[in-house]
Order: C-alpha cells, then sequence, then structure tokens
C-alpha cells in the first residue's frame, strides 16, 4: 500500500524589522539640550579664566580677618581706564588703555604743583620703594591736568613716575572725589586690569602712609597667581 503521507511544511516567520521615526518633540528637545549644554560648558570655561582674579579679592575683602580693616575705599563698581589718549612731557600721545598690566598709583594736579601735590608724589615714590621686590609689578602715575610747562627741577625727581596729561574733564570722567573733597586732594590704586578699584584718604600724610602700604601690600599678595611684572 502506497504511503501518502504528506510531507509537513513547517512555516518560516518573515522577520522585519521596523525603525520608528523620532518625535519633532523629540528632536527639539535633544536640540535644546545640547544647547544649553554648550552654553554651560562656555560659562564653565569663562569661570576658570576668571577664577583667580575672582579668588584673590574675595580673599582680600571678604575672607580676611574682621579685625584687619581697609585704609582706601573700595569703588564698586570698579571704572575701567578711558579710552583715550593722554600726552607725555615730550608731547607724544600715550593711550591710556597702554597702562594696564601694572598696578597704578595715581596722583592728580595741575603742572603747577603745590605743595600737596608735591606731598603726593613724594609719597608715591616712597610707598612704591617701600614694596621692595614687589615694585616691579607697580607704577606711579602723576596726571598733569593742564597745559602748563612743568617745573623742570622738579621732572628731574620723577624720572621712575610716569607723567602724562590728560584734559581735567576726562579726569573727571573716571576718576572721582569724596564729597567735599577736590580731586587732587586723594590717591587713587589701579588694578592691572585698568580699573580704578581704590581710593585713598584726602590728603594723606607721612604717618598714614604706611596703612597704604599696607593695602596695596595685601592685593599684591592676593594677586600674584595671575599678575606678573611688565606689561
Amino acid at each position: 500500500m502506497q504511503d501518502n503521507t504528506t510531507d509537513q511544511i513547517e512555516p518560516h516567520a518573515l522577520g522585519l524589522t521596523v525603525y520608528d521615526l523620532p518625535e519633532p518633540g523629540a528632536v527639539a528637545d535633544e536640540d535644546a539640550r545640547r544647547t544649553a549644554m554648550g552654553r554651560l560648558r562656555m560659562l564653565l570655561v569663562m569661570l576658570i579664566c576668571a577664577a583667580p582674579v575672582v579668588a584673590s579679592y574675595f580673599t582680600f575683602y571678604v575672607l580676611r580677618p574682621s579685625s584687619v580693616r581697609s585704609f582706601g575705599e573700595l569703588i564698586q563698581p570698579v571704572k575701567h581706564l578711558p579710552d583715550v589718549s593722554a600726552i607725555d612731557l615730550q608731547g607724544k600721545p600715550v593711550p591710556m588703555t597702554s597702562l594696564q598690566g601694572q598696578w597704578l598709583l595715581v596722583s592728580v594736579a595741575p603742572a603747577v604743583c603745590n605743595a600737596d601735590c608735591q606731598q603726593n608724589l613724594y609719597l608715591q615714590r616712597q610707598i612704591r620703594a617701600a614694596l621692595g621686590r614687589e615694585k616691579d609689578r607697580t607704577d606711579w602715575l602723576w596726571l598733569v591736568s593742564d597745559d602748563a610747562p612743568v617745573d623742570p627741577q622738579l621732572v628731574s625727581g620723577l624720572t621712575e613716575a610716569l607723567v602724562l596729561r590728560l584734559p581735567q574733564p576726562q579726569i573727571h570722567a573716571w576718576l572721582s572725589p569724596a564729597d567735599g573733597q577736590a580731586v587732587s586732594d586723594h590717591l587713587y590704586l589701579v588694578d592691572p586690569h585698568g580699573d580704578w578699584m581704590m581710593r585713598f584718604p584726602a590728603k594723606l600724610t607721612p604717618e598714614q602712609a604706611p596703612q597704604l602700604r599696607r593695602d596695596w601690600e595685601r592685593l599684591l599678595r592676593a594677586s600674584v597667581s595671575w599678575d606678573q611684572p611688565g606689561r
């Protein structure tokens, strides 16, 4: 007898792989996430670059012992060097922004330098000299506020100073005195970024000069990680 058994064919399932298209909302969310991450990275880089400067001022003004008080008055907000040119005693223009890179101890007075003016110039020289090796990170600057000639005998004692003429309106747009004082009554401290950041009491005396120097020395120590001698 013939075997009529029919061969059984097992069905094979056809495997299909289906790729879902992303939802438009998900694409937008992913783009926003990437943009946010990019901005965060850029902000972190900026913070890392600014950290030494911020840390030095934070240390000086916030973390210092409460018993230590600054002699000078902190200027908030700081005021940057004006984007103008002064004139040196040889008549050559000097951009004020070129003074960046050094700490500046600044005085202001007309060319006819009276007793108070001469006292400020003397104190600037002595205070800078007393900084020792740190004086290479500092300059002393006399801003002459008029066009009158400077006494040659006075000039001979200013070989280590920067002496620049700047019109009085431009000086007043940058530096300002305490209430009731004249701009020529003070000494002013400018940091290496070119920011006026401290004003010292009017009509400083030699007895007060060590207090100014201590403020300056603390700032020099606090900024040593990012400020180097010379421009």
